[in-house]
């Protein structure tokens, strides 16, 4: 049946290209112009030197030239024209009835061997193929183990209804459900791919992020981290004890605090540049990340707490200068409550740090130098990876790379 088709198809064609030209030479044989009649000449001429690969089916230069001829030279019959046309159209359909008749067929045979496989399948005849079914019958066709979820997600994929189970109208070839399979397989490999770069990503990361850790120390303080964190604060308490003369009074030592706070003022005082030392001391230290991070909070706050204190002392300057030219004083009680507002004040605040401290939790409450503290301490996210594998701060490395 196919070289038959073939046959026919290649008949029509060469019936199709010698109309068309039998066409053009009627149209140029019928012109009374002599210049027409010229091109219809060349038209016959250059149609007989046609070359054989404009033939692929058959249809020779020869026979082509003599149709040109022979209809030129008759004029051009209305009526020959016209049973070329019906016979090309007879045969067209012809073709096309075929090409149904073929294609018939083959939805057919593929209705078959749908059915076939389908009873095949159907082991308890009830007309449908539940999930377990499928899962059997795919499993003896394709020589493979099928999973429960695979055999479901092919039991969604062609289950049109939605009940549940394949009706022959919904059930296909063993071939699409291998397709279907297949496609599958390829989509969970390249899933699990992605998944596999995912971990890997996410295992560096926190590799990373453990390294962060042990560069900075950003634990939970131990007991002894609480302890130690408090010790910065006596640092603005000495230097603050100026202002606890009027309230803490007691000269002649009958209070036991008191008398321990005037020993260690006056140790404090008797060292040259006690105060730039401990700045200094406690400024460095708290550069260091490997000491917990409360204790190195707590000494940048004690340092700004100590610098807060100079603000008062800087007041009482200027208003005593401005008075001195005066020729006048300030009223001791004035002096008085002004210097026991300072110094309650940084007893309230270092009380809330020394219990926050002990308690484990950061003390950063303090209205604005809680947060110029909190500013300055440095975070994980300030590290990077330098191209060596180092980890270092990103100031740093962005130093070093413009150093290079």
């Amino acid at each position: 049946m196919n070289t038959s088709h073939t046959t026919r198809v290649s008949s029509a064609i060469c019936l199709l290209f010698t109309a068309r030209l039998s066409t053009t030479a009627d149209a140029f044989a019928f012109s009374p112009s002599p210049s027409r009649i010229n091109n219809a000449e060349r038209i016959k001429s250059s149609a007989v030197t046609l070359p054989t690969a404009f033939h692929p089916f058959g249809c020779s230069a020869s026979s082509t030239t003599s149709s040109v001829s022979l209809r030129a030279s008759a004029g051009g019959s209305d009526e020959k024209k016209d049973d070329d046309i019906e016979r090309l159209l007879s045969m067209a359909a012809k073709l096309r009835a075929e090409a149904a008749s073929l294609e018939a067929e083959k939805a057919q045979e593929r209705a078959d061997a749908a059915e076939k496989a389908f009873q095949q399948f159907d082991t308890n005849k009830d007309g449908e193929i539940d999930i377990n079914e499928l899962k059997t019958g795919l499993e003896r066709l394709l020589k493979t183990e099928l999973s429960d979820k695979r055999a479901g997600e092919l039991m969604n994929e062609f289950d049109k209804s939605g009940d549940g189970k394949l009706q022959l109208d919904e059930f296909v070839t063993v071939d699409q459900f291998r397709n279907r399979l297949e496609a599958l397989s390829q989509e969970e490999k390249r899933l699990a791919a992605e998944a596999q770069i995912t971990a890997k990503k996410e295992e560096e990361a926190a590799a990373l992020a453990q390294a962060r850790l042990d560069i900075l120390n950003d634990r939970e303080p131990t007991v002894s981290d609480r302890a130690f964190s408090v010790l910065p604060y006596l640092f603005p308490l000495l230097d603050g004890l100026q202002y606890g003369r009027f309230l803490l009074g007691a000269e002649d030592g009958s209070n036991p605090f008191i008398a321990a706070l005037a020993i260690l003022y006056t140790l404090y005082r008797n060292v040259p540049f006690s105060g730039l030392i401990a700045f200094f001391a406690l400024n460095f230290l708290s550069n260091n990340p490997s000491i917990n991070r409360l204790v190195r909070y707590n000494m940048q706050q004690a340092i700004f707490l100590d610098i807060a204190l100079f603000f008062p002392s800087l007041v009482t300057g200027v208003i005593g200068i401005v008075l001195g030219g005066l020729k006048t004083e300030l009223p001791v009680a004035v002096v008085q409550l002004g210097t026991d507002a300072i110094f309650v004040s940084l007893l309230l605040a270092l009380a809330y740090c020394t219990v926050s401290s002990i308690l484990g939790v950061t003390p950063d409450k303090l209205p604005i130098l809680s947060k110029a503290v909190s500013s300055r301490m440095p975070s994980v996210d300030m590290f990077e990876v330098d191209k060596d594998g180092n980890i270092q701060m990103k100031e740093q490395e962005e130093k070093n790379e413009k150093d290079e």
